[in-house]
C-alpha cells in the first residue's frame, strides 16, 4: 500500500514511518496543505492521512481541493485533536472518509486504512483492471493484452507498464517510476532506460502506432492513439 501523509507534527510522522515501513508500505509525506496537494497531484496513492491543523493549507481545505480540484476518489483517513460531533461533520462534508481523533492507536489506524482500500476498491466495481486505448492490463493476474494479443515481460516491466497506465496521459517522471519500482534502493545505472527498452519492444513493435512516448529530459508517458501528441 503506498499512503500520504499529510501532518506537520514531526513526532507523528516519524512514529508512522516507524510502524508502517517494515510492515512494507510505501510512505511520502508532507508538513503543510500545499506540499500535500503537489505530492497528490503527482502520484498515485492508495490512501491519505490528513492533519486538520496544517500550515497555509489546512485540512478541510485541502480535502476539498483533492476531490474537487483533482478530481481524486482516493480514500482519506482525517487526523485531528478535536473530537465533537461539529468538527466531525466538518471533515465529512469536507470529502473525508474517516475521522480518527488524536492521540490515536497506531493499530487502529492501519485497520482503518485497510478496511478503507478495501471499501474503495469494491466501489470501484474492479480491483485490478486498466484499459488506456486497446491496451489492457490485469494487475491482480498480471495478464496484459493490446489489441486482445497477450504481451509477456518481466515483472519490473508489469510494475512500469502499470505505473504509466496508472497516470495516462499524464506524463510520469523517471524518478516517479523509480521509486514505484525500487522505492528507496534504486540501482546506481541506468537501468530503467534498459527496462523501458524492453517494454517498448513487446508493448508497440509490433503494431501501428507507439503508445510508449519519450518526454525528453523529464520521463515517459502512454497514449491512447496516434492523434495523441
Amino acid at each position: 500500500m503506498r499512503l500520504l501523509i499529510i501532518e506537520d507534527n514531526p513526532d507523528i510522522i516519524a512514529n508512522l514511518y516507524g510502524f508502517l515501513e517494515p510492515k512494507g508500505y510505501i510512505l511520502d509525506s508532507a508538513v503543510n496543505g500545499y506540499g500535500g496537494l503537489a505530492l497528490a497531484a503527482q502520484n498515485q496513492y492508495d490512501a491519505v492521512v490528513l492533519d486538520v491543523m496544517l500550515p497555509g493549507l489546512n485540512g478541510l481545505e485541502l480535502c476539498q481541493k483533492l476531490r474537487g480540484e483533482l478530481g481524486m476518489d482516493t480514500p482519506v483517513l482525517m487526523l485531528t485533536a478535536r473530537d465533537t460531533l461539529q468538527d466531525k461533520v466538518a471533515g465529512f462534508e469536507s470529502g473525508a472518509d474517516d475521522y480518527l481523533v488524536k492521540p490515536f492507536s497506531l493499530i487502529e489506524l492501519e485497520v482503518r486504512l485497510k478496511a478503507l482500500v478495501r471499501r474503495a476498491h469494491g466501489s470501484h466495481g474492479r480491483s485490478s483492471t486498466m484499459t488506456v486505448g486497446d491496451l489492457v492490463f490485469d494487475t491482480a493476474t498480471f495478464d496484459a493484452r493490446r489489441a486482445g494479443r497477450p504481451l509477456v515481460l518481466t515483472k519490473t516491466g508489469y510494475t512500469i507498464l502499470g505505473c504509466l497506465m496508472k497516470q495516462s496521459p499524464r506524463v510520469v517522471t523517471r524518478e516517479q517510476i523509480e521509486n514505484e519500482v525500487w522505492g528507496d534502493n534504486r540501482p546506481d545505472s541506468d537501468a530503467l532506460r534498459t527496462h523501458i527498452h524492453a517494454v517498448r519492444q513487446v508493448l508497440d513493435k509490433p503494431y501501428a502506432f507507439a503508445m510508449l512516448r519519450t518526454i525528453s529530459g523529464i520521463g515517459y508517458k502512454l497514449v491512447a492513439s496516434h492523434e495523441e501528441v
